[in-house]
């Protein structure tokens, strides 16, 4: 019920070891390029101290936090669009995921080979991009023909599909994102031509770092390769996380009691795990809503600006066939009061129709009929 994150980035960046630290898998982490081949998944539970504490004044019987799956896509090479180490495999395994967090190595080790022989952000990071890049402007200009022939028999909207198309290759000759393609048009045609392209997706950076740096803050202006890729994501509109990937290896080993004190020791207030999530929920427009009882509190993820139909329907569909009414209590008003019979009894809850727009916290029941 959450959301898919494809981790990718150049061989021996730190991808699986990230992800078998993230994901606690055993996904295969050798040093050489192409270990993974299949790409690893793993579903784990977005941590939020709110499920805790409804479950502690509900008394509910059962925990179920929302979750994030973490999808391990083998390290993408130069030459990949073209079908370089598996490239067209590769790229096929990106189109399927809802964003991508792009793992950028900021590490010096010398027992670990960097494929371009040294370690530099930036160029790593536009080795990808051009590759991505030049497999959507492929993707773009094979749909030309399809529109081209439409468009000539006065289908109107072929003839808007295919004048987005050229202004899209334009814009994807340049170097450019598809992401930071900007059109006024049809706003329907726009997203159908951007759904397959693999620029288009939201993206974000994953720093990682030697454990010394592991609770470091980049600076833009910065000459550590860490500052270089701040800098870069910057110019970029994107956000960075920092992660040290044997610190994420050790926390994962830990039992969940002392995890904390070793943050604390790194000076760090929470996890990479934890810092990946909030990053990935900000980056999608994503937020928590809640179903609190005595069986069970459970957490929901959706996108900011669904109303609460469709937020029914991320429970069961026929919820959000049968809709009546959904009945919201606000995270603080609940906490406060004590509960939902207190909340009722102070008039904190409310009776909400198919026009509300959920927000993050609401703990909601809905009535519906089928």
């Amino acid at each position: 019920m959450g959301f898919t994150c494809g981790i990718i980035g150049l061989p021996n960046v730190g991808k699986s070891t990230i992800f078998n630290a993230l994901t606690s898998a055993k996904a295969a982490s050798e040093n050489f390029p192409f270990c993974t081949i299949e790409p690893n998944t793993g579903a784990v539970p977005v941590p939020d101290p709110r499920l805790q504490k409804l479950t502690e004044i509900a008394g509910s019987a059962k925990i179920i936090p929302t979750q994030i799956t973490f999808v391990d896509i083998a390290g993408l090479i130069r030459g990949a669009s073209q079908g370089e180490g598996l490239g067209n495999q590769f790229l096929g395994h990106i189109r399927s995921v809802d964003a991508v967090a792009h793992v950028v190595r900021c590490f010096d080790d010398e027992n670990i080979i960097h494929v371009d022989g040294s370690v530099d952000p930036v160029r790593d990071i536009e080795t990808i991009d051009t590759e991505l890049t030049l497999s959507d402007l492929d993707s773009v200009q094979k749909q030309f023909d399809k529109y081209r022939k439409l468009a000539k028999s006065q289908d109107a909207e072929a003839t808007s599909k295919l004048t987005i198309l050229e202004a899209l290759e334009a814009h994807l000759s340049e170097g450019k994102p598809a992401r930071s393609f900007e059109y006024e048009g049809n706003e329907e045609h726009l997203r159908d031509m951007l759904a397959p392209l693999l620029t288009a997706k939201p993206t974000l950076f994953v720093a990682n770092v030697e454990e010394d740096d592991a609770a470091t803050s980049p600076d833009p202006s910065g000459t550590r390769p860490v500052d270089k890729l701040a800098a870069h994501a910057k110019s970029l509109g994107a956000e960075v996380v920092v992660i040290s990937g044997k610190v994420e290896s050790e926390i994962s080993e830990l039992p969940l009691d002392e995890r904390k004190d070793y943050l604390d020791d790194l000076g760090l207030e929470m996890s990479g795990l934890d810092r990946l999530i909030l990053a990935g929920y900000k980056l999608l427009n994503l937020f928590t809503f809640f179903t609190v009882g005595p069986k069970e509190a459970h957490a929901w993820t959706a996108q900011n600006g669904m109303l609460a139909p469709q937020c029914a329907g991320k429970i069961h569909t026929d919820f959000e066939k049968g809709f009546i009414r959904a009945e919201v209590i606000s995270y603080n008003d609940y906490t406060t009061c004590g509960g939902e019979v207190k909340a009722k009894e102070a008039g904190k809850m409310r009776v909400e129709g198919k026009e509300y727009t959920m927000k993050d916290g609401d703990i909601v029941h809905f009535r519906f009929n089928v």
